[in-house]
């Protein structure tokens, strides 16, 4: 997969500390990944690099609203999503990303690409279900709501009474349960 340039990272001109950098993520980054479950994407993404002498540490701060269709109503809508993922970067003889929170580049690079990175943590910071807040809470008008409440089963609740009569059998079974 082609690396975007905006996720690339140069660190062999900074200093050892702590160096942030900002991004916005909108639809065209997804589309990059052929992931298409997003309508429009709003996202900030604050990136702490901490440069120390032998490895480098990223962590992964995001916030904004994606919009989603509903699972269950299929109406879109605006989900939050927040999160935070932490990696660290070493360097050794050749690439490895095997381990999801150690990435190995080979001795001498000068730059890292971190879309891989974020992709994943945005992906996996969305709930597994994406219901409309209306439907929560009952707001929410729609014709797909009103032709599940039509179409579901509907179950009667019906109390005995005293002056109905019950089967004797079911007398006989209900003293097996207090019997010792």
């Amino acid at each position: 997969m082609k690396e975007l340039k905006d996720f690339t990272i140069p660190f062999i001109g900074l200093k050892l500390g702590k160096h942030p950098f900002h991004f916005e993520i909108t639809n065209t980054f997804f589309e990059h990944f052929e992931y298409e479950e997003f309508n429009g994407t709003d996202i900030k993404l604050d990136v702490l690099l901490d440069k120390k002498t032998t490895l480098l540490e990223f962590t992964l701060n995001f916030k904004g609203t994606v919009n989603v269709q509903c699972d269950i109503t299929n109406e879109p809508f605006d989900q939050e999503i927040s999160g935070n993922y932490h990696f660290v970067v070493k360097f050794g003889d050749e690439y490895n990303d095997e381990n999801e929170d150690l990435l190995i580049i080979p001795h001498g690079s000068h730059e890292v690409n971190i879309q891989q990175y974020v992709y994943e943590s945005i992906v996996l910071s969305l709930p597994t279900r994406l219901i409309h807040p209306g439907v929560e809470d009952g707001t929410l008008e729609s014709d797909i709501l009103d032709k599940l409440e039509e179409l579901s089963p509907k179950q009667p609740k019906e109390k005995v009474e005293e002056g109905d009569q019950v089967d004797p059998r079911w007398d006989e079974l209900k003293k097996l349960l207090t019997d010792k």
